[in-house]
């Protein structure tokens, strides 16, 4: 009965129609001869990169017939790690005259079959080397992959729309040189801050928006947190994912969570606590910004600022940020910089502050303020007084202000030359989404 399970999946799902999909700047390589993992947050686009990578394929003369596409979130599955080579069974079964060689496999939020791993090895030393895989979990794609696949994979991060492809799903033309595409422009900036980036929103009424974002929330809360590591207490996670969405874009202190969890009467303690924000950051629910220190061990023991991997699932949990759109648009640009430069991005303390250093290949690439509006003296001093000290701290002669849509003349101060940008060319000109391609 299992067999012709898989069997229907595989016949399903190759001749699905994969024509209607909408295009991602993240292109996966094809005939790379490893192993190609994408992890990211849940409905980010992950299944849908699988395929616009299948219609890349049959685009470029590939047989439907050599396609096994399994998602494991497929309710008709009940699969055991021992199971897993039905799945090569099957398809032999039903395509004898067809080579394993010459297959793809492509394999669904794999997460979910305890000793994935070690079938996905055997199938590429033994049979193909075209597999793909996607998971919800940054830790099970990395540390159990490098693990036990030992440099036969590359790694992609999936995020939620970019800004730019928030524009294109909306069918904004992007050239804001014409007075007419700027208004456009920065008025689905302002949506964008709201709404965030999940796919999914843009095609549904905004009236169910929160409903929705809330039930990913609640996916991600007890399907890749509660299930997947074992936690027997849920009140304390959803007490300490409210409480650190009050400290959105602020440094935290969790010995001061800790006292107020235990002051409610929360029993918990504050290594359990570290562990919980580890697990948050391992499925891209939340991530933690470190201050730069030269010293790795300073470094690790100071307070971290807090953000959040969609501003539509921050405003779905709490009404705090829905006027806030300072905290909302510091949060968009981190998540940008965390897409284009990994965990190279840090803050500057010293002292002033200064919210972004990015670094790339060991170099200072940029220093960054976020301002949403700087019209007011003390705020312009404030922002200027941090990048400054920023600047001469890392011995860089030029920094940026990012504001919402204002815009200055480069300005030279103390020997720095001051950038003043909009947010909506900042994200559409740097352009992480032109990633590299295979």
């Amino acid at each position: 009965m299992k067999k012709d399970i898989i069997k229907e999946i595989i016949i399903q799902n190759q001749d699905k129609d994969y024509e209607q999909i909408f295009e991602r700047k993240l292109e996966l390589p094809i005939n790379s001869n490893k192993i190609i993992s994408v992890s990211g947050v849940r409905r980010s686009g992950k299944t849908s990169l699988l395929f616009l990578t299948v219609k890349k394929l049959l685009t470029q003369g590939v047989d439907k017939k050599q396609l096994i596409i399994i998602n494991f979130e497929d309710e008709r599955l009940s699969l055991k790690t021992s199971d897993l080579d039905l799945i090569i069974q099957s398809y032999v079964e039903l395509f004898p005259n067809i080579s394993l060689k010459n297959t793809y496999f492509f394999f669904d939020e794999v997460q979910n079959i305890v000793g994935w791993e070690k079938f996905v090895r055997r199938l590429y030393d033994n049979y193909t080397k075209n597999i793909f895989i996607t998971g919800s979990n940054s830790q099970m794609l990395s540390s159990e992959l490098s693990t036990s696949l030992r440099g036969r994979n590359l790694n992609f991060e999936m995020f939620p729309l970019t800004f730019s492809e928030f524009l294109s799903f909306n069918n904004i033309e992007q050239n804001y040189y014409l007075p007419q595409n700027k208004a456009q422009i920065i008025n689905y900036l302002k949506k964008y801050l709201i709404s965030g980036g999940f796919p999914e929103l843009i095609f549904i009424d905004e009236n169910f928006h929160d409903k929705t974002l809330q039930s990913y929330y609640y996916l991600m809360l007890y399907k890749d947190l509660i299930e997947r590591y074992k936690i027997k207490n849920s009140h304390n996670i959803d007490y300490l994912i409210k409480r650190l969405l009050t400290n959105l874009t602020k440094p935290t202190s969790i010995n001061k969570i800790y006292n107020e969890m235990k002051s409610v009467g929360l029993k918990i303690s504050k290594d359990t606590i570290y562990q919980l924000i580890e697990y948050f950051e391992a499925i891209y629910f939340s991530f933690t910004l470190n201050k730069f220190d030269y010293s790795l061990k300073k470094q690790k023991f100071y307070q971290k600022k807090l953000y959040f991997i969609d501003n539509g699932l921050i405003n779905a949990l709490t009404f705090e940020y829905s006027n806030n759109y300072g905290k909302l648009l510091e949060n968009t640009i981190f998540i940008y910089l965390r897409n284009k430069y990994g965990e190279n991005v840090f803050f500057y303390k010293e002292k002033k502050e200064c919210d972004f250093v990015v670094f790339e290949k060991d170099r200072v690439k940029k220093i960054i303020q976020v301002s949403y509006d700087i019209a007011k003296k003390e705020t312009f001093d404030r922002e200027i007084a941090g990048l400054i000290d920023a600047c001469r701290y890392f011995k860089t002669k030029k920094g940026t202000i990012i504001t919402f849509e204002s815009e200055q003349e480069n300005i030279y101060k103390n020997g720095v030359e001051i950038q003043i940008t909009s947010a909506y060319k900042f994200l559409l000109d740097s352009n992480p989404d032109k990633l590299e391609k295979f």
